[in-house]
């Protein structure tokens, strides 16, 4: 996390048109990525990645070019401002809430936004795969709302803006090494790139932020916009809270060795997900008095007879969408992908047809 600079205090009252709209341009570059991970199940790790490069090359948009339209500075609106948070005709607002998160979307730069990239994506993977996605965005809200709680209690009287991603990283290193701290991953250490144990990156760069701290209070360090605090408060609140979040997660609790990203991992999932397939014998059309006919009803025999795999369930269940329709209002049938289980739902409304 950084502190910048910051001209006036802006409100959603100074707010133009313009301004709205790339409110929503945000909005919509912040959301999108995660949106594509959920549909295709792919990582909310590089999702995260792909969220804050976006928002970044937003920013450095508005930054660049010089004119009316591109007048909107977003570090006004939704960094974090201790000050507000602390001051008595200011705190308790609730219009003002939204920067203790929106504030993990915003860099000052493109080094500032790397570094955390970086973090995310080489601790961030191998540790969703441990803890599955909604278990990881969970610990990560807890990094960036930690480290921007630290942030405001060790700042009250600060009118500097604070923004990044730093807190979260760090609180993705501190959930890392409260729940699997054995695990070797790959990260540049000490100018090197190798697989280095948890337990060892967290506490080398912990021990630089805590050195750091203390150089700057002692007088040793001259002023920097590095929010050192933000970084400690992230890694200890989820350091603090990750082990209770991760119970019930994939791989077991302090699971010694590498994640299980081979033959192990695919395994357990390919495991769970067998067990979240639902029952065939009873079939949406019987039971709303419309039995399926023809090649319809042929293949559904196949799907009874040949759908306890996964893969040979979701290859029958395509072929059967492509042949009837939903019972309740004869709308279009769509094979989705449910975690790893596939399913036929009403492409007009889920409350009609979700199956089996």
């Amino acid at each position: 996390m950084a502190s910048v600079g910051f001209d006036s205090d802006v409100t959603w009252s100074y707010l133009e048109t313009t301004d709205y709209v790339w409110i929503a341009i945000l909005l919509a570059v912040t959301v999108g990525p995660f949106i594509a991970a959920a549909r295709n199940e792919t990582s909310i790790a590089l999702a995260m990645v792909l969220s804050l490069l976006l928002v970044m090359f937003v920013q450095f948009a508005l930054s660049t070019f010089d004119s009316e339209l591109f007048g909107f500075e977003p570090i006004h609106l939704f960094s974090v401002i201790p000050v507000i948070f602390t001051d008595s005709s200011t705190a308790g607002d609730p219009s003002q809430f939204h920067r203790i998160f929106t504030a993990a979307w915003l860099h000052a730069d493109w080094i500032h936004v790397l570094g955390n990239v970086l973090v995310i994506a080489l601790a961030g993977v191998p540790l969703e795969q441990r803890l599955g996605a909604r278990r990881w965005l969970a610990v990560y809200a807890l990094g960036f709302i930690g480290g921007n709680l630290a942030w405001i209690a060790s700042h009250p009287d600060s009118g500097v803006p604070a923004i990044g991603a730093s807190g979260a990283a760090f609180g993705i290193l501190g959930a890392y090494m409260a729940c699997w701290p054995e695990d070797k991953i790959e990260f540049p250490l000490v100018f090197l790139i190798r697989a280095w144990p948890v337990w060892l990156i967290a506490f080398v760069r912990l021990g630089l932020e805590v050195f750091q701290m203390y150089s700057v209070q002692s007088g040793t360090a001259g002023e920097t916009n590095i929010a050192h605090m933000a970084h400690v408060g992230g890694f200890f609140l989820a350091y603090a809270l990750a082990r209770p979040i991760a119970r019930g997660a994939p791989s077991p609790l302090d699971e010694s060795g590498q994640p299980a990203t081979g033959a192990s991992r695919a395994e357990a999932v390919r495991s769970q997900a067998t067990a979240r397939m639902g029952g065939l014998k009873n079939d949406p059309w019987t039971g709303a008095g419309k039995p399926l006919q023809g090649q319809a009803a042929r293949i559904l025999t196949r799907l009874r007879e040949e759908g306890d795999e996964l893969e040979t369930r979701r290859a029958w269940l395509e072929e059967l969408a492509e042949h009837t329709i939903c019972p309740v209002c004869e709308g279009e049938v769509l094979p989705i992908m449910d975690r790893g289980v596939c399913e036929l739902r009403c492409g007009i409304s889920v409350r009609h047809m979700r199956w089996p």
